[in-house]
């Protein structure tokens, strides 16, 4: 489970935000909103967290943040030329040569490697704990030149001082451990790009332990780009055609909440291509994917990534989800997850950005995030748990009045 981001110097984000998930034992939780941060951890995080804020307080920058590093460990090293994507730095003088900061931390097995994960796939007992990956971009002359610090390190138990897993410094050394060994990989700190991480260069090359971290960054799937203005129909299509069992899945799912929909199939056009049907009840001819409503086709575009995230045990993070979704359809998505019996087996996580404030009924406190921004343009964010807020307070009449912040200051 993801349990805590920080973010400095990025996008909106001028000086350093913490979003700190852990919830403490001590809290009820009659729905399944939360899980343990690891196997046996007493700490819990929510399944569930919705940022709300004015437009443009932050609320993309904080899933960007998230994206960002996830994508880095997992995919950089496919990055054939200098620099960056995804990446600025806050625009004002004083940031031009201030560094790019982020770090998350989250559970999982510890002293990973193959045989550990083998063990544990079986249903043994191995040691799990928590690990905090940081990740710290140079900046000079207002752009992003290189990685300055890599580290990634655990504990086990959730106790104790941070242990090195790895680390990268400001010279670009690389120090190992008995769980992440160099031996065998020494040509690769040598040869090391300067915006390539550790753990994707490693695991091209397949490290045993970097292609264990890799695997676990793949089960993070994000639709940063507003779902209803997306121009990724092709792609989805294109997948629904590769995946039927998803297919089926989704047509299933969009019949069960009433969207109008009796079914979907793929059917061989004049030009010789696959076109996505849909059948309609009390309509006599199926009806074709641009003619269909762009509610019908935001909830098409973001089931492959709830899907993914649910059977794999990852995380999806979409923004501006509730964009074309029906108010009462939204929280029936946001239900799939706290359902571990059928649905989230593996605690899964949901982050999201939201402008829908009626969905804060349906929400504990400790899955509410406020994103605000001031006159300055810097954005700041906090969990709900972070202000003094009872557990049997109105928070959609809270919200709307002002009392947590994050709302548009009109006049």
């Amino acid at each position: 489970m993801l349990y805590r981001l920080e973010v400095e110097n990025f996008f909106s984000v001028r000086d350093r935000q913490v979003l700190d998930l852990t919830i403490d034992a001590k809290v009820p939780d009659v729905d399944s909103r939360f899980a343990p941060i690891f196997t046996g951890s007493a700490a819990r995080a929510p399944k569930v967290v919705v940022l709300f804020g004015a437009n443009a307080s932050g609320k993309t920058t904080v899933l960007r943040a998230l994206e960002f590093i996830v994508t880095m460990a997992r995919d950089s090293v496919q990055r054939t030329v200098p620099g960056f994507a995804g990446c600025e730095r806050f625009n004002d003088v004083e940031s031009a040569n201030r560094p790019i900061k982020l770090a998350i931390e989250l559970g999982g097995i510890v002293n990973v490697s193959p045989d550990v994960l083998a063990r544990a796939q079986s249903g043994e007992t191995v040691e799990h704990g928590v690990y905090r990956y940081e990740l710290t971009i140079a900046v000079a002359n207002g752009a992003a030149t290189r990685i300055q610090h890599e580290a990634l390190q655990q504990k086990p138990g959730g106790l104790g001082k941070w242990q090195r897993v790895f680390d990268r410094d400001v010279d670009g050394k690389v120090r190992g451990s008995k769980s992440f060994s160099l031996s065998g990989f020494q040509h690769l700190v040598k040869t090391l790009a300067a915006n390539h991480t550790v753990l994707s260069s490693f695991a091209k090359f397949q490290h045993p332990a970097a292609l264990i971290f890799v695997e676990s960054a793949r089960k993070a799937f994000f639709s940063i780009e507003p779902v209803a203005h997306s121009s990724n129909d092709q792609a989805v299509i294109e997948y629904l055609k590769a995946q039927p069992d998803i297919l089926s899945r989704l047509s299933a799912e969009m019949n069960r909440i009433d969207v109008g929909v009796e079914g979907l199939r793929f059917q061989t056009g004049k030009d010789g291509g696959a076109h996505l049907m849909f059948k309609h009840a009390g309509l006599e001819q199926e009806m074709p994917w641009l003619l269909e409503s762009h509610g019908t086709r935001a909830f098409i575009k973001i089931f492959p990534y709830l899907i993914s995230a649910l059977d794999r045990g990852g995380i999806a993070a979409i923004d501006e989800m509730d964009a074309a979704i029906h108010p009462l359809v939204l929280p029936e998505l946001l239900r799939w997850f706290y359902d571990n019996r059928t649905r989230n087996a593996f605690d899964a996580q949901l982050l999201l950005s939201c402008h829908s404030a009626s969905l804060l009924d349906d929400l504990q406190k400790e899955e509410i995030a406020i994103c605000e921004k001031d006159r300055q343009g810097r954005s700041q964010f906090f969990s709900l748990m972070d202000v003094k807020v009872r557990r049997d307070e109105n928070h959609y009449r809270k919200y709307l009045s002002g009392a947590y912040g994050g709302v548009p200051l009109l006049g």
